[in-house]
């Protein structure tokens, strides 16, 4: 079993006015084939959870841990950390001109697996995880995210998550931006690969209507850059019906 266990985690940003504290001693324990949600208001720390997990080069750890399988992830480079199992959907991918979605996917798989895929066998995958995620065969030709809608760019991100096999999956809202129908679609690629691979999930929303998609194991409600209260999926409900109100003047 994977585990991600990140222990009493603290995070700063530079600002023109010095450090700005953003994390505040998070901790929080995803095994294999669980589902956490990370619920919380603009600018409760959420994003930045996932991105120092990742290892965005903006976000500064100033205490705590974080270990995968035991090992040091906050002493890994990016690649590394992808290497390891660590897989991060942005919720605002970045354009990668010059580079089709072909190419991008072969060499990020090849880097993780330690050798290139059987192309047979490679072409294959990739046109079912397409044809699932409704994707028009000829994405694969395009530049990675350039010229994409939103919903393209979502489904984008599946399709690696689908064929890369990550551990664990960080998923910053992968809600955004999405209509209903590319909400189903995206939705029902990651419980896919999910089940495919028995990968925890870390999944940050403001909304619960992923979660009737993606069903939650635990939901955290995160504030002020701490978790101030965790339970099941009924404590999305219950956050859907009162919103953050009670959490905000606590904090």
């Amino acid at each position: 079993m994977t585990v991600l266990e990140i222990r009493d985690l603290s995070v700063s940003v530079t600002t023109e006015d010095g450090p700005k504290e953003i994390l505040r001693g998070v901790n929080l324990t995803v095994r294999s084939g669980e589902t956490h949600a990370i619920m919380g208001p603009n600018g409760s720390g959420k994003s930045t959870l996932a991105y120092s997990i990742a290892g965005h080069p903006k976000y500064q750890v100033t205490g705590g841990s974080v270990t995968l399988d035991g090992q040091d992830v906050l002493a890994m480079s990016v690649d590394e950390r992808a290497r390891a199992g660590l897989f991060l959907a942005m919720q605002y991918p970045v354009e990668v001109p010059g580079v089709t979605v072909s190419n991008f996917l072969r060499t990020a798989k090849s880097a993780i697996d330690g050798q290139a895929p059987k192309l047979r066998t490679w072409v294959k995958d990739v046109r079912a995880a397409m044809d699932a995620l409704k994707m028009d065969p000829t994405f694969a030709e395009r530049n990675v995210n350039e010229g994409f809608s939103g919903g393209e760019k979502k489904r984008h991100e599946v399709l690696q998550l689908e064929l890369l096999r990550p551990k664990i999956a960080l998923l910053d809202e992968t809600d955004s931006g999405l209509d209903v129908d590319a909400l189903r679609v995206v939705s029902e690629g990651v419980n896919r690969a999910k089940v495919a691979n028995d990968m925890g999930i870390l999944l940050i929303t403001h909304y619960t209507r992923i979660l009737r998609y993606i069903e939650p194991d635990h939901v955290h409600v995160f504030v002020d850059g701490r978790i101030v209260e965790q339970g099941g999926p009924e404590l999305a409900d219950e956050l859907e019906a009162n919103g953050y109100d009670r959490y905000l003047a606590q904090a």
